[in-house]
């Protein structure tokens, strides 16, 4: 079986996946690099170039192209918006992988995301905590229409990577 990591930036996806997948001898994919690497471009440089739209496109083209060729035993961290778009949600419950929401609060991603925001296309203008907070709950509360359609909801809110990982192993057996 496939698993697939699903929530809000900053929420931990990329660090929790490669614990997931390193604890359960699977392979890793961070779909964001899985796209950079595609692209030949970051996602940062893809947005400023191009454009979201031509972003979004190209997430479901290489979202369609990884299910297709990935067997098994795959943890995959999806992108923050990866599920909330297209048919992106349909293709992965059609695929019978594992659909995994890791939800964070608005308060803690806010407090992780201060500081990266200017690698993070969507926060980048944010100039002030309070802003990033305000936008962060709106677009969180946007999304979590398709986050809650994971067949598993993680919460993360205090929890070590070590932790969370161990919580998500001892769900599956």
């Amino acid at each position: 079986m496939n698993i697939f990591l699903m929530g809000y930036m900053g929420c931990g996806k990329s660090s929790v996946g490669k614990a997931l997948a390193t604890a359960l001898t699977y392979d890793f994919i961070d779909f964001d690099a899985y796209i950079e690497e595609k692209e030949q471009a970051t996602v940062s440089e893809i947005f400023k170039n191009k454009g979201e739209i031509y972003f979004r496109k190209i997430e479901t083209a290489c979202l369609k192209e990884l299910l297709l060729e990935r067997n098994d035993k795959t943890v995959v961290s999806l992108g923050g918006g990866t599920p909330c778009y297209g048919n992106n949600l349909q293709m992965l419950q059609f695929n019978e992988a594992l659909l995994l929401y890791l939800n964070t609060s608005v308060q803690e991603l806010t407090k992780r995301l201060w500081n990266e925001r200017g690698n993070r296309p969507l926060i980048s203008a944010q100039s002030s905590y309070e802003n990033l907070e305000e936008f962060v709950r709106k677009h969180l509360f946007e999304r979590a229409y398709y986050y809650n359609q994971a067949m598993q909801v993680v919460k993360t809110d205090g929890k070590s990577i070590q932790t969370i990982t161990e919580e998500i192993v001892g769900s599956l057996f």
